[in-house]
């Protein structure tokens, strides 16, 4: 499994997550800062990467274009800084691995974890 973390979460990530294991890549190192969030994700499903991000924009485009990849990280925890959240996150991040891997919306926020499986589909 391999990050790419959207601009808006911090590049000091990149270490944190590095060091323990799991290869990141913050989007200012390949790709364009104007980039819209739909050439970011089509970035991350062709280059193999799983999206880490604090907005809700990629999610949506999952739901829209019946996405199977890239799968998404989101993060919806007030204060994103790897000092305060990193083991948290790295925990979560290891146990949703395979299903990272394979097709997945992660949301993480201070009470819970939730997990959907790429196609999203609507709740009936």
């Amino acid at each position: 499994m391999k990050i790419l973390l959207d601009m808006n979460v911090s590049p000091q990530w990149v270490n944190v997550l590095a060091g323990k294991g799991i290869p990141t890549t913050h989007w200012s190192n390949v790709g364009s800062l104007t980039a819209s969030d739909a050439e970011i994700a089509n970035y991350a499903k062709e280059n193999d990467f799983v999206i880490l991000t604090h907005d809700l924009d990629f999610g949506a485009i999952l739901f829209v274009t019946n996405g199977q990849k890239p799968s998404v990280v989101q993060l919806r925890i007030n204060d994103i800084y790897p000092e305060i959240d990193s083991d948290y996150l790295v925990s979560a991040l290891n146990f949703a691995k395979t299903e990272l891997e394979n097709g997945a919306l992660l949301i993480i926020d201070t009470k819970k974890t939730r997990m959907r499986i790429l196609p999203l589909q609507v709740a009936r």
